[in-house]
């Protein structure tokens, strides 16, 4: 160990817009909380942040404000970034330990801009790290994965997060191909939402759609049918209501979002090189992030491309994961990545 690890704590963060992961080398997972920071009107101090900042959503006092400081996958309040992050930070390194160094390495979604880029980076320096590297999320997601990305082969990851989702080819230790939407967990809640709305004249919040999702939400059909209900406000009379919907229907809410991802799976299978596809087609597609939870997505997807999809074990995590394996991963794979960058020059 060199006197630079040995006096540094190398962290990995899935900056996520539903939830932000903390993995801590030599710790594991440390961090895994809802990006959601309550404060004092005026004076901005810190409320709550995580799970209590989130059962405050929607049901403050006008003196405190709950937000999501992240939106598609992205900084959308760097000052309440700041603050989240910092919070966390506190949590897991002891006041006698802060002397140390903290190194970052944050996952970031492909289709973001340069000056999204930078926010993220800014956030991390102030949150008190002394040296920041984002990396893509499809290729943190891999190492998360325990793919073996620095194979001569093609390996395809699928990561739904709550604002983006990433589909990439990757050999080599890079992405061969690469597509990003922001489309995610978030855009299923909001179709939930939008569907009840306009069938039902039900008008319901997002932790609400959220629960429907997660309880009876489904991509395809099901031996069973399932029943929920659900309270709201009834948008003519402006009364309380009460709504029982099945997962039928909830998959038919889901429908527009699930085939845009679906789609753009399809759309990067198409720009494959051939002997990467052919790996794929014997490896399969591997999923990873919170959207890919989604009952029957994975078989939804196997029989939209023909290809076989794999759910890793715990793909919430795969993100922060790789993010923090990144830092041995890509000392012993700079030879790797050189001849990679010398084949697409």
């Amino acid at each position: 160990m060199s006197f630079f690890d040995k006096f540094s704590t190398d962290i990995g963060i899935d900056l996520g817009t539903c939830n932000t992961l903390i993995y801590v080398r030599d710790k594991g997972m440390v961090i895994d909380e809802p990006s959601v920071i309550a404060v004092e009107k005026g004076t901005n101090k810190i409320v709550a942040v995580g799970s209590d900042a989130k059962r405050m959503l929607d049901k403050t006092p006008g003196s405190i404000i709950a937000i999501r400081p992240l939106a598609d996958g992205v900084i959308a309040d760097i000052d309440s970034t700041e603050k989240m992050i910092k919070y966390f930070i506190s949590k897991i390194i002891p006041r006698h330990q802060l002397f140390k160094s903290i190194r970052m390495k944050i996952g970031i979604p492909s289709c973001i801009t340069d000056v999204e880029r930078r926010a993220v980076i800014e956030a991390a320096y102030k949150a008190g790290a002394k040296e920041v590297e984002v990396i893509e999320e499809s290729l943190a997601a891999a190492i998360g994965a325990k793919i073996p990305i620095n194979e001569p082969a093609g390996h395809m990851i699928c990561d739904i997060g709550g604002g983006t989702t990433e589909v990439s080819v990757i050999s080599l230790g890079g992405m061969v191909v690469t597509h990003s939407i922001r489309i995610g967990g978030d855009k299923f809640d909001e179709a939930i939402v939008k569907h009840v709305k306009s069938v039902h004249n039900l008008i319901i919040g997002q932790p609400a759609a959220e629960r429907l999702k997660i309880q009876i939400g489904n991509a395809a059909p099901e031996k069973t049918i399932e029943k929920m209900e659900l309270k709201g406000t009834d948008a003519i009379t402006g009364l309380p209501r009460r709504l029982e919907i099945d997962s039928v229907e909830v998959r038919e809410a889901l429908k527009d979002p699930v085939t845009k991802i679906v789609e753009e799976i399809k759309i990067v299978l198409s720009e494959t090189p051939p002997e990467l596809a052919s790996d794929i087609i014997e490896r399969g597609i591997v999923m990873t992030g919170g959207g890919s939870m989604l009952r029957e997505l994975p078989r939804l997807i196997s029989k939209e491309t023909g290809v076989p999809v794999i759910l890793v074990e715990n793909p919430l995590e795969c993100v922060a994961l790789g993010s923090g394996e990144a830092f041995n991963i890509f000392k012993d794979m700079s030879s790797d990545r050189k001849i990679y960058n010398s084949l697409n020059d």
